[in-house]
């Protein structure tokens, strides 16, 4: 049996979507979840029997966590006085990593004396901070082999002994060479590392290219915080406005940077260019709101609090939809949209380069087209989620006998 941690669920796509294709693949596996989805972007009855069947770490029972930090030395022995050293005494990257690997190895103590009654072959994590350091230490305690895939916020703004685990990792799931060119910095071993492009289910998704024909609708979707840069992307249509383009903007989604967005379009005046919705997209909405729209951008940059877009799932849905896209040179998007060839790059928190590329894609119907269907053959090639997970499979099953 295969045994997934991660956050919260499948109220994460990238989790939902893996797990499908494994369990379709007759993998044996049981999700388990820190906490409950906040949200979850499926309405699919196979969703909801998903999450039904998670299985929830949080809320603590500190009762039980007592009897089970009590029962540790007892029933892990080394194992645990050799977890318990390294969350004290290994090398973290600050004081909050140090409190942290403390505080999940006590959680990690708890869920191990649940996962020795039963069938263990891995503990695979889908990112790698807090739900990764609980299977890392789970795994250590009871000896089992333990592998994680790394994205974005859990490799860079929350980071927790990430040489550590790279060193006991039985693999490492890689999704773009900028992630494998990170792990061998941080350690690594080449034969460590698998890469396996988190894909998109393509049967969803029809190229429907629609020529621009003076006005342009641009479309970007996504949670409103600063890393995938819509504040860009407004600056953008302000600088296209003052070169009297027809243009109008739409941004789906919702986030903590809405109403610091809202006082950008009004800043510029573009209440009749640039809307934002103010609601998430779910899964299946997402096919058919692309029909509204002739090119997307996704500008992600880095934040402040130093979190980045690893491979933004909406680019994938954008250019399996046939839209000509343009995004930012930034993590592991060079993998998806290669330049000129599959889409188009730009430099992050540039709006000028960003209008720019738009500009072009209004003026250029062929460039345009070439990019729709270039863009949705690389995402077949490369970003199929019927295929790009086969080394992931492999994976699995290797451990599973």
């Amino acid at each position: 049996m295969i045994h997934y941690i991660t956050t919260n669920g499948i109220g994460n796509a990238w989790v939902a979507a893996e797990l499908k294709i494994v369990q379709e693949a007759g993998i044996p596996c049981v999700l388990h979840s820190m906490r409950s989805p906040k949200q979850n972007f499926y309405g699919s009855e196979w969703a909801e029997r998903m999450n039904a069947g998670t299985r929830l770490l949080y809320p603590l029972k500190p009762l039980k966590m007592l009897k089970s930090l009590v029962l540790a030395p007892l029933i892990y022995r080394t194992r645990f006085l050799k977890a318990f050293i390294n969350a004290l005494f290994s090398e973290r990257e600050n004081l909050r990593a140090r409190v942290a690997a403390l505080a999940h190895l006590l959680v990690a103590c708890d869920w191990a004396r649940e996962l020795r009654k039963q069938e263990v072959s891995l503990i695979h994590a889908q990112w790698i901070q807090s739900g990764g350091t609980i299977g890392w230490y789970a795994a250590w305690l009871i000896d089992k082999p333990f592998s994680f895939t790394g994205h974005a916020v859990d490799l860079f703004k929350d980071r927790v002994a990430l040489k550590d685990k790279i060193k006991m990792a039985d693999f490492i799931v890689a999704i773009s060479e900028f992630h494998r060119e990170l792990y061998i910095e941080e350690g690594a071993r080449g034969d460590q590392l698998h890469i396996a492009y988190c894909g998109i289910d393509l049967d969803g998704f029809v190229n429907r290219f629609r020529p621009i024909d003076g006005h342009a609708r641009v479309l970007s979707f996504g949670r409103l915080v600063q890393k995938k840069g819509f504040d860009t992307l407004i600056e953008a249509c302000a600088v296209l406005n003052r070169r009297g383009r027809s243009i109008t903007c739409c941004i789906a989604g919702s986030g903590p940077e809405e109403s610091e967005l809202r006082a950008l379009v009004e800043k510029h005046d573009l209440g009749g260019t640039v809307e934002l919705t103010g609601k998430p997209l779910l899964q299946e909405e997402i096919a058919e709101w692309f029909d509204t729209g002739h090119i997307f951008a996704q500008p992600c940059r880095w934040s402040e609090d130093n979190d980045v877009d690893g491979i933004p799932r909406s680019l994938m849905e954008a250019m399996a939809s046939g839209l000509p896209s343009i995004a930012t040179r930034i993590a592991g998007i060079p993998d998806l949209v290669v330049h000129e060839r599959s889409g188009l790059l730009v430099e992050p928190e540039s709006p000028d380069a960003l209008a720019d590329a738009l500009e072009r894609l209004i003026d250029d119907n062929r460039l345009a087209e070439r990019l729709s269907q270039r863009g949705r053959t690389h995402v077949e090639e490369h970003f199929n989620l019927a295929t790009s997970l086969d080394p992931l499979v492999a994976l699995f099953r290797e451990r599973l006998q």
